[in-house]
């Protein structure tokens, strides 16, 4: 029952591509969609446009994907709620089994942090947000985390692993580990030289690894909250001993300062954010901001 999937980008998507990729054992696609507006594409710097992001989605029916998702963000430059939901309704007619749905983030050293785009502002976000929410729930979307909404048992496993705190392995460059050592009682973080032809270089002398560092244990806790708080159902409270290695009583003052708020139900074995936690997702999580 492994997940394999693979990232597409519709602006090099070709149907024989995806036939083998299929036949080599991938069972899930990743297309970066964004947007279906030309527009916008081209304010994003997208290299595709709307008939090739729709060509992507109908390839991977074709090459017989079962299970695919689809990237689309929202508060793009210039957009209105029109034309936010006929991007998120266009999405849907594809048929996918998963959505992405997020909102457009200015992250730095980028081409956008250096030269700002004017971008719908908060109340008009939330607009866009709420009723395309709503659009996927009458579809049969459910959202099970900030950004995924899914068929039923069509969440992505992938995912899932990370919001819930587990373990994985980076292989390539550029990529991040995260690997818990229960014996030492230690989570530990390492990454890989970013740069291929180095990398490629380092592997042949065994330094492939660029650098390494041990979780401590109030990174660990927060860490582990910032992730797991994202799940729309909340999690068991042992995940957190199962995960960190620490009870759950080590974060008893945030827990109830969030109870406080109303932004945190924390029943005996289980906690989860509210409604109004989920929207003041930052603020709850700076709850357990080390002291």
């Amino acid at each position: 029952d492994i997940e394999i999937t693979m990232e597409a980008n519709p602006g090099t998507a070709e149907q024989q591509k995806f036939n083998e990729f299929r036949s080599a054992g991938i069972n899930r696609l990743s297309i970066g969609i964004q947007s279906f507006n030309n527009e916008h594409l081209q304010k994003l710097g997208r290299i595709h446009d709307r008939t090739e992001a729709t060509k992507a989605a109908e390839m991977a029916h074709h090459a017989g994907f079962e299970n695919f998702n689809l990237d689309l963000m929202f508060a793009l430059p210039g957009q209105n709620i029109k034309q936010a939901i006929e991007d998120i309704n266009t999405a849907i007619a594809l048929e996918p089994s998963h959505i992405s749905y997020y909102q457009l983030t200015i992250e730095p050293n980028t081409w956008f942090h250096h030269h700002p785009p004017v971008t719908p502002d908060e109340e008009l976000s939330w607009q866009i947000q709420e009723q395309c929410q709503a659009i996927l729930g009458e579809h049969g979307y459910t959202q099970y985390e900030v950004s995924a909404y899914c068929k039923e048992k069509k969440h992505c496993q992938h995912n899932l692993n990370y919001w819930q705190f587990g373990d994985y392995l980076g292989i390539g460059a550029g990529a991040h580990d995260k690997i818990t050592h229960p014996h030492q009682q230690q989570i530990e973080r390492k990454w890989k030289t970013r740069q291929p032809q180095q990398y490629l270089s380092d592997i042949n002398t065994g330094n492939a690894v660029q650098g390494r560092r041990i979780l401590g244990r109030k990174d660990a806790s927060l860490e582990f909250m910032m992730n797991a708080l994202r799940l729309t159902d909340g999690f068991e409270s042992d995940l957190f001993s199962q995960h960190t290695g620490l009870v759950i009583n080590s974060i008893e003052k945030p827990l109830r300062q969030a109870e406080e708020k109303d932004w945190l139900e924390w029943q005996t074995h289980w906690i989860k954010p509210t409604e109004t936690g989920k929207q003041y997702l930052n603020d709850l999580v700076a709850l357990f901001l080390p002291e």
